[in-house]
């Protein structure tokens, strides 16, 4: 070892310190062909990602539900004499006496409106929220005078969504003998298909009981004169 008296550092013996005029300069050219390489690596890596995650996984995804649940796939669309009539996931606006009414919906431009699903955000103490209540509340009245029991909830208020197609058991049940006395049946023959089309919780513990509206209607137009 060997002290060099313009360093802080010993040289070891029989080493020699490199000048520094003798390292070569870095190539310039090498950095932007690093940054090139990296380039297309992520060019491929996007690419790549976006034909698995936007096109073949949303095809496997479709084939299986197409192949174990066509009806759900297909929108769960409701066929009747060769005629779409509706769908199982979306309300409709029903105000004939002669069939079970829907819960309210509040979407715009017009009700049940799939495009612009959504509530009235109008909160409970609203003046608007309350008059339209009031008006619901007066039309189910005006249908069927005779009929002075609690209106039901979900009769007067819309859903979050605007499109529910269901309404509760007791909501159906309290259409039963308006339905009855307009179609000239017997309540027991319109309570039976109340019965009949209403769903228990799913897997027994998630949502709430509800009968299927639009179900319900055609089930009635099915009925023998």
């Amino acid at each position: 070892m060997h002290d060099d008296p313009t360093s802080d550092h010993p040289i070891p013996d029989g080493a020699t310190e490199q000048p520094l005029e003798s390292v070569e300069p870095r190539d310039p050219g090498s950095r932007g062909r690093r940054y090139a390489a990296q380039t297309r690596r992520a060019l491929v890596l996007l690419v790549a990602l976006s034909v698995l995650v936007g096109i073949v996984y949303p095809l496997f995804i479709t084939g299986i539900g197409r192949a174990f649940f066509p009806h759900q796939a297909a929108g769960s669309l409701m066929v009747e004499n060769g005629t779409l009539v509706g769908s199982k996931l979306i309300g409709q606006p029903f105000s004939d006496p002669r069939y079970f009414w829907s819960r309210p919906s509040a979407t715009s431009p017009f009700p049940y409106n799939a495009d612009a699903s959504g509530g009235s955000n109008l909160g409970p103490t609203n003046p608007a929220l309350l008059r339209a209540i009031s008006e619901r509340i007066a039309t189910l009245r005006a249908t069927d005078p005779g009929d002075q029991a609690p209106v039901p909830i979900d009769l007067v208020t819309a859903s979050g969504s605007g499109l529910d197609p269901d309404v509760s058991p007791a909501a159906a049940e309290y259409q039963v003998a308006r339905v009855a006395r307009s179609r000239g049946i017997s309540i027991d023959t319109v309570r039976a298909l109340v019965q009949k089309y209403t769903r228990g919780r799913q897997l027994g513990f998630l949502g709430e009981p509800r009968v299927n509206v639009l179900e319900l209607n055609l089930a009635l137009d099915a009925l023998p004169q």
